[in-house]
This record gives C-alpha cells, sequence and structure tokens, in this order.
C-alpha cells in the first residue's frame, strides 16, 4: 500500500466514525445537552398567572353590585359558584312583595326559573356583573332555581329584600 492510499484509508475511515458519532447524537435518546435541548420542556414549577380574575374577586365584584342597588329588609341572601346553581324556598310572608337581586361575575349567563312559574317571570342572568331584579308575591311557596349554561363560570350574589312600602296606581 502507497503512502497516499493509506492516508486516504485513513481519512475515509475518520469520516464513517465523525458521520455515526454525528448520527448517533442527533437521533438518540440519551442524556446530555444535545438530547436536553430536542426534548420539550418540563411543565414549570410554579402556577401561571391565572387570565381569568379568582373566585374570590369575582366575589367582592358581585357583592359590590348588589350593594349599589340594595333596598329593603334583606330577607336571604347568599353567594354561589356558577356551576353549583342557586337553590333555595326562602320563608316568604303571605301579602308581602319582594325583589330578588341577582349578580353574576364571571362569563358566560345563568338561567332564572321559579316554581311555581307564576312566581316570577324567568330570566337570563348575563355573567357580566349587571344586575338583574324580579319582583316576588309572597302569596305561596316559592323555589327559585338559577342554573348555568353550558361552559358559564364564575359567581351569582343574591339576595332577596323584602320591599317596605310600593306605590301602588289609585
Amino acid at each position: 500500500m502507497t503512502y497516499s492510499s493509506l492516508r486516504a484509508a485513513r481519512l475515509a475511515g475518520c469520516a464513517v466514525v465523525v458521520s455515526a458519532f454525528l448520527l448517533t447524537s442527533c437521533t438518540g435518546s440519551g442524556s446530555g445537552a444535545d438530547s436536553a435541548a430536542n426534548s420539550p420542556s418540563p411543565a414549570p414549577s410554579r402556577p401561571r398567572p391565572a387570565t381569568e380574575p379568582s373566585e374570590k374577586k369575582l366575589t367582592e365584584q358581585a357583592r359590590a353590585a348588589l350593594a349599589a342597588v340594595q333596598g329593603g329588609a334583606m330577607v336571604e341572601a347568599g353567594v354561589e359558584r356558577v356551576t353549583d346553581g342557586i337553590h333555595t324556598e326562602p320563608g316568604l310572608s303571605k301579602g308581602k312583595t319582594y325583589r330578588l337581586n341577582l349578580v353574576c361575575a364571571g362569563s358566560g349567563s345563568a338561567q332564572l326559573e321559579f316554581v311555581p312559574a307564576s312566581a316570577g317571570a324567568g330570566a337570563t342572568v348575563p355573567c357580566d356583573e349587571s344586575v338583574v331584579q324580579q319582583r316576588i308575591a309572597g302569596d305561596r311557596l316559592v323555589r327559585i332555581d338559577v342554573d348555568g349554561s353550558k361552559g358559564a363560570t364564575g359567581v351569582i350574589a343574591w339576595q332577596i329584600d323584602a320591599l317596605l312600602f310600593e306605590h301602588r296606581a289609585s
């Protein structure tokens, strides 16, 4: 073998070794800096900031909206998650008139229904912090149900006030 053919054989051998090394380091699943750079990064250890307000903040907002419209003597009140809804049978006195105030803070909407249906008008309650008001006559046992629409989130604050006096047309 001549010197130039020996040199060519060595270069060819080195090229094969280098190619094999590069091929395994790029496609292998071994550990090291190269494989770490190609693998997905693990989830962060601390929670990411929420893009939606917290339940506590939504509750504060809903209560503040209710406080702005409060009138009469409070009979019953509460705050519920939209996903849980409101299901109550308040103790209303016969012959008195009441006002139900509802505020939903979050996203989506909820549906208000009375049982029996003649006790009050059903309504959609948007989760945009607007106040929905309904009159209720205390002439019979009333059940109030408020259920969130599909995908709705947030909280619903509600309050039933006994109206102390009403203006009646003569």
